[in-house]
């Protein structure tokens, strides 16, 4: 016996079983974002007054390099499955597909720009 519609079986439509990946990445990254933000303040704390030679050689820093990039990856992960979701939930047909594709090479963007930075400062260029 099948709890599924007559409609729903022509149509095919039925779990996607990928949701609930998406539902722990979106925790998962929400948890590693509590650490990450109070390294931020820290890290903007440190640099109040602090000239731009300063705010070089604390960006160098490989412990401070490191934790930034991974709050830049944290971050804009967290980001992208929160768009998604929105996408998901309030567009429909080829709008859809299309927004879900600019969300990620934009979050792609901004992550991979950010990460270029924060190592060519690291590296002294």
């Amino acid at each position: 016996m099948t709890m599924r519609t007559p409609l729903n079986k022509v149509l095919n439509l039925g779990s996607a079983k990928s949701g609930t990946q998406d539902f722990w990445l979106q925790r998962l990254t929400a948890i590693a974002n509590i650490p990450l933000t109070l390294f931020l303040v820290w890290f903007f704390i440190s640099l109040s007054g602090a000239n731009h030679a300063q705010v070089v050689a604390l960006v160098a820093h490989p412990v401070v390099a490191v934790g930034l990039i991974a709050t830049i990856i944290s971050f804009v992960w967290h980001m992208r499955l929160g768009m998604q979701v929105v996408i998901e939930d309030y567009v429909h047909g080829n709008a859809q597909v299309i927004l879900i594709i600019a969300n990620t090479m934009f979050c792609a963007l901004i992550t991979l720009m950010s990460i270029f930075a924060i190592l060519k400062i690291s590296f002294g260029a």
